[in-house]
């Protein structure tokens, strides 16, 4: 039986060596952190040993079949993602989204790997790339050994971003007289939203923000210069700034971003407040939540002055708080194929945000995508480049084709897709990604047939 080495057990190396030992290999899985939390390597981010760790949000986008992810969701369903699985088997109430109690999620997948007689967990560090077949999918978070090995093989820099994690409270702590249940354009019981929102005035908005503004920050030592030159040439991810560099923007640079009201109205007024903190359920238990798109680098004691000033958290009790960490990703546009092989060795695949993919769900797909491809090369078959017209597809064909001076992390959306051929150019939104997905679809299963026939 061939044998494949997989560096890092996040949702790439994980999703990639469920792929692999299904398809017929002996996988090698390493894993720097060890099983024991308190004996965990730390990276920055992680709070766990387990195996596909959420480390961010809870949430792996819409379930909408007509959004984005919605439509990469369906394409991993054909294709049989064992994390989307998991992810489906300990979701949380979150609307149109797909949320997952963080824990029974990365349990769920370390058990599944742990009992499949053709893995092997290794917790060690895996320092260098190993000559034999292997993908890499070490995250955001590789450790320096392994980055210069990696530098060393590629002769290429690394580009780099930074990244943010949102703030976790205890429910029990969140004044419910102020916050309100609901999600957007609820038009039911306001009890029943998936969301807790914490409604603000304009006067609440604008002393919030000064207050974010002015604040303590966690000092990054010598990240701090790279991270100011990284807001100006744009290298912090949009989807992942933190709230004060966003307040930094504008004083409404918030209240029309994460902040934004549309679609909730506060039942003590009836109006539509000036801006608004949602809050999303965080564990099954529903004794956790999240903050929203609330990724923050304040130091801790003014993150719990700062946060406090949100109406209906005026007592938070914080289970996490937020913080910032390093992202580090290579130069897949020269380094990369559609296949996710290095352009110098055919045995060599790189999945996961080390590629440019942003989102669990771009993370998960492309380790899919990289053990399906890692088997099918040691089993002698012709490996998978997907059609642009899918949307796993686009992601691969951007991360190995875009202008590597404007490279940036990429999340699914219909932006990458081809253009639709339409007669109709002025059709809404929502028609326009009705028309995507079914293109998406047909275009997979017609790549997909001959394959099994």
């Amino acid at each position: 039986m061939p044998t494949l080495t997989i560096i890092g057990g996040g949702l790439a190396g994980t999703e990639a060596a469920w792929q692999a030992a299904q398809h017929g290999l002996q996988v090698k899985l390493y894993e720097m952190r060890p099983t024991n939390p308190a004996d965990a390597n730390p990276t920055g981010a992680h709070l766990s040993g387990d195996l596909a760790e959420l480390v961010c949000s809870n949430s792996l986008g819409s379930n909408l079949p007509d959004r984005a992810s919605g439509v990469l969701k369906a394409e991993l369903r054909t294709l049989g993602s064992m994390l989307l699985e998991c992810a489906e088997a300990s979701a949380l109430p979150a609307g149109a989204a797909l949320a997952v109690d963080r824990e029974s999620f990365a349990h769920m997948a370390t058990e599944r790997i742990a009992a499949h007689p053709n893995i092997e967990v290794i917790r060690a560090e895996m320092k260098a790339i190993p000559d034999s077949p292997v993908i890499v999918a070490s995250g955001p978070l590789t450790s320096e050994s392994l980055s210069q090995s990696i530098a060393s093989l590629s002769g290429e820099e690394h580009l780099f971003f930074f990244d943010a994690i949102a703030p976790i409270v205890h429910a029990e702590s969140i004044n419910m007289d102020v916050a309100f249940r609901a999600s957007r354009y609820d038009k039911g019981d306001q009890d029943e939203g998936d969301y807790i929102n914490c409604p603000f005035t304009k006067e609440e908005y604008y002393a919030f923000v000064d207050a974010l503004q002015t604040a303590e920050r966690i000092e990054l030592r010598s990240f701090e210069d790279a991270i100011k030159a990284g807001v100006k040439a744009g290298q912090f991810f949009e989807g992942c700034l933190p709230v004060e560099v966003i307040a930094e923007r504008g004083i409404d640079s918030l209240a029309f971003g994460p902040m934004r009201p549309v679609g909730l109205r506060d039942p003590r007024t009836g109006r539509r407040p000036y801006a608004v903190v949602q809050l999303r359920q965080d564990n099954l238990a529903g004794s956790l939540y999240n903050l929203v798109g609330f990724q923050t680098n304040l130091k801790f004691p003014e993150q719990r002055r700062v946060l406090r000033m949100i109406p209906g958290l005026e007592h938070a009790e914080f289970e996490r708080y937020g913080q910032m960490h390093r992202n580090t990703f290579i130069a897949s546009p020269k380094l990369l194929r559609p296949t996710l092989q290095h352009i110098t060795r055919d045995d060599l695949f790189f999945a996961g945000q080390i590629t440019g993919v942003e989102g669990y769900m771009g993370n998960i797909a492309t380790g899919l995508l990289a053990g399906l491809n890692a088997a099918r090369l040691l089993t002698g078959q012709p490996l998978l480049s997907l059609p642009n017209e899918t949307m796993l597809g686009a992601l691969c064909h951007y991360v190995t084709h875009a202008s590597l001076k404007d490279f940036q992390p990429m999340k699914a959306n219909f932006g990458i897709l081809p253009p639709l051929e339409l007669e109709n150019k002025k059709i809404g939104k929502r028609e326009r990604g009705q028309l995507y997905a079914a293109r998406a679809a047909s275009a997979l299963n017609n790549f997909l047939t001959p394959l099994v026939e």
